[in-house]
């Protein structure tokens, strides 16, 4: 079966960045859809950015150039860039994959925290 993996959250301040890194395992992962979701207290989980097999990413409105979705297929892994890091992000991260789009009933993982100070 899938199995996401995240890591490299934390605490970071305000204008700070952070790299979030999923290692995924029991898929083919060159053909999977990759993406990150997040969840804030009391709030609904919202997309973040999705990245295709073919390279092509997507991103949330919020976003704003601030962060960038990689992936090496070599190592079956996915990367979440995140660049002029605001107290709004701080939320659980999780990585996210699907055979076709990335969408509410993709696979996750268990998530990682990450936490913003001002």
């Amino acid at each position: 079966q899938v199995q996401l993996v995240e890591s490299g959250g934390g605490l970071a301040q305000a204008g700070g960045s952070l790299t979030l890194t999923c290692a995924a395992s029991g898929l083919t992962f060159s053909s999977y859809a990759m993406g990150w979701f997040r969840q804030a207290p009391r709030k609904k989980r919202e997309f973040v950015a999705a990245i295709s097999e073919t390279g092509d990413t997507y991103y949330g409105d919020f976003v704003k150039g601030r962060f960038t979705i990689s992936r090496d297929n070599a190592r079956n892994t996915v990367y979440l860039q995140m660049n002029n890091l605001k107290s709004e992000d701080a939320a659980v991260y999780y990585c996210a994959a699907n055979s076709g789009y990335i969408n509410s009933n993709s696979v996750l993982g268990q998530g990682t925290q990450v936490t913003v100070s001002s």
